[in-house]
């Protein structure tokens, strides 16, 4: 069996016998791991390749490889051409959505396609399955995840005696060292109130807090610093709307339009305000894959629909929602849209003018940035027009006993004495994504969750829960005779950290017959041989005794 450049197998075969790798190859941890996949799947493969010699070193990477084996007795040469396909190119939406069972019988509807908002499943072809990954243009470099890893100094941390794998990303991210060391410099040179005093730290203070808010306005494509409010985060944020521009605007009779999709920081607000004002909330199904019924939605708009609010990102799921088409729907019909990005900004690029969205809201610490700040985006003129929901100091111009001045937004939305440091903090995290590159960031994200679902898939017992495919770095399980709680506990012990529960999301897990599943969750500091500790774990867990 030979290759016209590069003898993979034998390369393989040298890696698992711990001989050096050459120059501009996947490393040997890397090669390895590939090698055990390889003999597993191929037949015969070990006996075919012990008559092979090592081919010349070449510094080609994989991806250039050409794949074409000659014939050989005893070795499925189609078999080990799909394998390498496999291995060393990611699916593109029609890939993954073949990879993806279909659980209830259902055909997947696909998201409208055609929007930069969607997720970049659908523009991607093929790319090398190695570690380092090409930079897109010459503004980043190319993105080597090992490289990344050594900016985060949590992920050293061992847990049970393991390397900490930390694939609860959905619900909260790690900080790289920059965004730590510019918290600490904030409060060791900077720490003052803002937009007051004369003095020095006030200035520095202030130019490091508006700085942040530039740095947001700039990393959502805003038009205007203006228009982001710094809160505590999206739960904050979608309060905020509710309690100001919901209550000025939505009456009796009035409709809000979410989906099964949401969190319940975007369902609970909605409901207060309905049992407030007499408005009528509607909830816009899903299919059995996870994904919004466009159909079903546009039935939901008419005449009395005053707000649509609905996620970019499911964080149960990972669905990517159509949010372009949805918000283009919702606006024909008279409507305003809030659009939930806590889920999104840290995985695709979010351009709020390009979207035309009025809100979005997104928190700081599920995009490598602190708890306790997060923003939320209005369009200037919605900003304007909508009263504050607090008062105190900072957000007026003038009190007098009769009456009250506030200052322009954001200002008027930031009572009191806000989180300045963490604020800073957010900037810092935002720089950190911009200067790897969101599309790096999209691709390597994408080849992971690609190679999580197959990885999980294969276990039997397993079910995917949301397998829509316009999907982003969630996976979502139950595994048959183990609980939840079970399975997550038993990942502890090695080390790996998962969420196990309802997420906040109860509506969508109801709409599967369930209250909890188990949810590992990617980012872009996550490698295979995480995925793989993950997936050996869970096939020795179905071999224990741990029932109910």
């Amino acid at each position: 069996m030979t290759t016209n450049n590069l003898d993979l197998a034998s390369l393989a075969q040298q890696a698992l016998s711990g001989g050096t790798v050459p120059e501009g190859l996947p490393d040997t941890a890397e090669l390895t791991r590939l090698a055990n996949q390889f003999f597993r799947e191929v037949p015969n493969a070990g006996e075919a390749i012990d008559t092979v010699p090592v081919s010349a070193a070449t510094s080609q990477p994989f991806n250039n490889v050409p794949v074409g084996f000659d014939s050989r007795p005893g070795i499925d040469d189609t078999a080990i051409s799909a394998l390498v396909q496999r291995s060393f190119a990611v699916p593109g939406t029609t890939d993954l959505q073949t990879a993806l069972s279909t659980p209830m019988g259902h055909a997947p509807q696909p998201a409208a396609s055609g929007g930069s908002s969607f997720y970049f499943i659908n523009e991607v072809s093929a790319l090398a399955r190695a570690a380092q990954i090409p930079g897109l243009g010459s503004a980043h470099p190319p993105f080597d995840v090992h490289a990344v890893r050594k900016d985060f100094p949590i992920l050293q941390e061992r847990v049970n005696g393991y390397p900490l794998a930390w694939l609860d990303n959905a619900a909260t991210t790690q900080k790289p060292q920059v965004v730590i060391d510019r918290i600490s410099e904030f409060y060791q040179h900077e720490n003052s109130n803002i937009h007051r005093a004369a003095h020095e730290l006030a200035a520095r203070a202030t130019d490091a807090y508006e700085g942040a808010r530039n740095i947001v306005a700039r990393f959502i494509n805003a038009s205007s610093a203006e228009e982001v409010v710094f809160v505590r985060g999206a739960t904050e944020a979608i309060n905020l709307v509710a309690k100001s521009w919901g209550k000025q605007n939505i009456g009796a009779g009035d409709e809000i339009v979410i989906s099964w999709l949401e969190h319940h920081a975007n369902i609970v607000p909605w409901q207060q305000l309905c049992a407030e004002t007499g408005a009528v909330l509607r909830v816009i199904p899903v299919d059995d894959n996870g994904q919004v019924i466009l159909a079903e939605y546009q039935k939901l708009l008419n005449a009395k629909t005053k707000l649509v609010s609905f996620t970019q990102v499911s964080n149960a799921l990972g669905t990517v929602t159509p949010a372009q088409e949805m918000i283009e729907l919702a606006h024909r019909a008279g409507a305003k849209v809030l659009l939930d990005g806590a889920q999104s900004v840290s995985h695709l690029k979010v351009d709020v003018q390009a979207l035309d969205c009025d809100w979005l809201a997104f928190s700081g610490h599920k995009i490598f940035g602190p708890t306790g700040i997060g923003v939320l985006y209005g369009k200037a003129e919605v900003l304007e027009a909508t009263q504050p929901w607090q008062g105190g100091g900072n957000m007026i111009e003038d009190v007098t006993f009769e009456n009250t001045v506030y200052q322009p937004a954001p200002a008027k939305f930031e009572a009191g004495t806000g989180n300045i440091a963490d604020a800073v903090g957010l900037g810092a995290a935002l720089e950190y994504v911009s200067k790897l590159g969101i599309d790096n960031i999209a691709r390597y994200e994408h080849e992971l969750l690609v190679y999580a679902m197959h990885a999980l898939q294969a276990i039997p017992g397993l079910r995917l829960i949301g397998t829509a495919p316009d999907k982003t770095s969630v996976v979502s399980f139950v595994m048959d005779g183990h609980s939840t709680q079970d399975i997550g506990k038993a990942l502890n012990e090695v080390g790996i950290a998962v969420r196990s529960g309802h997420h906040c999301a109860q509506p969508i897990l109801r709409r599967f017959g369930l209250e909890s599943t188990v949810r590992p969750s990617l980012a872009f500091y996550n490698t295979y041989e995480e995925i793989d500790r993950l997936s050996a774990t869970l096939k020795r867990l179905q071999c224990t005794s741990r029932r109910f």
